[in-house]
């Protein structure tokens, strides 16, 4: 008995059953990419060189003896633009964690996945590196296919050999300048120069980061994209009719139908010609004509295939093209909706926010807390006294010694630890000193005050804490 036939729209909608390089069995698909031609590619290849050339220099920049950005987690150190962050300046990490939320929301809802393929670092070096050089040593997609499917000769085991050598020394050369934006360059340099025994934790990170990015570019490549980056899932909510995309437009193109040279037009046709070129070089393996898809990184080698094919049959280029949604169906320009406007106003705010934060950042901070176990000390019949420790965080590049002035009320301090507060460099330090107070001056429990930090006869800046005291007998 024959089986019954899958109706034609299931057919044509199964392709979100599941993704492209998964097949209905749950195993990979390898994707053997044609290597794409045209305008696109060689704008993208222009601008992965820019990427290239700032990933590999920003480690050597230096602003007042600092790296211009390094982003010491296990210090918990952060230097932004020659700026040191301490934990005490997380608020500011997570307001422009905040920040760029939002500017990832509006960028998306306006330009799709623009940024996927065309700054993002897994798609830059996994198609602008390491695919041209598969391309460079294996040949085009239909090779390389041949090639794995082979028996394994000379040539197979020498360019496979060759190949992965060059894959893994591209890994640690990544793996190496990664590394220097966590400790450094200096420190990278120590660990590659001296002996391996005096840096063992940075040799094994070395070698962890190497195998973690060759494993990613030589067999999980496009699953990056398509199975852990949530960025690409959250299309279907970033996303309206309105965005751009990367789209096919199928009231020109439909219905298909296959193209003999010397035939003469059929004008019950669209302009498709079903030559699958935009499939064979998409690097996630999609076809764009079943339309917006979670796996399209927005790389265009779509845009250039088809162009290529149009120009060689006759026909206007654009059949695939950055578009709308609105766009194709009604033709609609792209337009700033009033969501897009919603998003710059709060991007702005919260920019504007940033900035206030970053430009009345003081570069000495402290906080001061009263000891615990003791309520205050009374100093005779007309002092009370109350103990603190200062813990100082000094974010210059030079060595500052501190003095502890009472502001704003009567009374002294007496510092438990000498005159001044010595605070090293890009450091941490801690003091203890008493503020003894006039008892007729304590008209409540719990008193606020102010401590100025100087250096010198410059004032740094001004801690506030709380002063504890008998309740009042006037």
């Amino acid at each position: 008995m024959s089986q019954p036939t899958q109706p034609e729209e299931n057919v044509q909608e199964s392709f979100r059953d599941r993704i492209a390089t998964v097949d209905q069995k749950g195993k990979r698909n390898w994707v053997f990419a044609h290597k794409p031609k045209g305008k696109f590619y060689n704008i993208r290849t222009w601008v992965s060189w820019g990427f290239f050339a700032l990933f590999f220099t920003l480690p050597f920049l230096k602003s007042n003896g600092r790296p211009l950005f390094l982003f010491n987690v296990p210090e918990a150190k952060f230097i932004i633009f020659g700026k040191v962050f301490w934990p005490q300046d997380f608020f500011i990490f997570g307001l422009t964690m905040v920040t760029f939320i939002i500017f990832i929301v509006l960028f998306t809802a306006a330009f799709g996945r623009l940024f996927c393929g065309w700054v993002c670092p897994q798609t830059i070096f996994m198609e602008m590196l390491f695919r041209k050089v598969e391309f460079l040593i294996e040949g085009n997609g239909p090779k390389q296919k041949l090639l794995k499917n082979g028996p394994w000769t000379t040539e197979k085991i020498w360019k496979k050999s060759l190949k992965h050598g060059v894959f893994f020394l591209l890994s640690f050369i990544i793996a190496n300048f990664f590394l220097s934006y966590i400790i450094g360059v200096d420190e990278l340099k120590k660990i590659i120069t001296e002996p391996v025994s005096q840096h063992v934790v940075g040799f094994f990170a070395i070698v962890l980061f190497s195998a973690v990015f060759y494993a990613v570019y030589a067999f999980f490549r496009e699953q990056a994209c398509t199975v852990v980056c949530p960025y690409g899932r959250l299309q279907s909510v970033l996303l309206d009719r309105n965005s751009m995309i990367v789209a096919y437009d199928y009231k020109r193109g439909e219905p298909r139908g296959k193209y003999k040279k010397g035939q003469t037009a059929d004008n019950s046709l669209g302009d498709c010609i079903d030559c699958h070129q935009c499939v064979h070089v998409c690097p996630t393996g999609i076809d764009i004509r079943n339309g917006t898809q979670m796996e399209c990184v927005g790389c265009t080698a779509c845009i250039d295939a088809c162009d290529k094919m149009m120009d060689a049959v006759g026909r206007p280029r654009g059949l695939v093209r950055y578009a709308s949604e609105n766009g194709i169906a009604e033709g609609q320009k792209l337009n700033y909706t009033t969501r897009m406007k919603l998003y710059t106003f709060l991007l702005f705010v919260l920019t504007g926010l940033l900035t206030v934060l970053l430009l009345t950042r003081k570069d000495v901070g402290g906080t001061i807390v009263r000891a615990g176990g003791i309520l205050y000390q009374e100093r005779g019949a007309d002092s009370i006294s109350n103990l603190y420790t200062i813990k100082l965080t000094n974010k210059t590049m030079k060595d500052i010694n501190l003095t502890l002035k009472l502001e704003g009320a009567p009374g002294q301090i007496i510092q438990a630890t000498g005159e001044q507060i010595l605070v090293k460099k890009e450091d941490q330090g801690r003091g203890s000193f008493f503020i003894v107070l006039p008892r007729n001056y304590i008209s409540k429990r719990k008193i606020s005050l102010r401590v100025g930090l100087y250096e010198g006869d410059k004032k740094i800046t001004t801690l506030k804490t709380n002063f504890m005291g008998p309740f009042s007998r006037l």
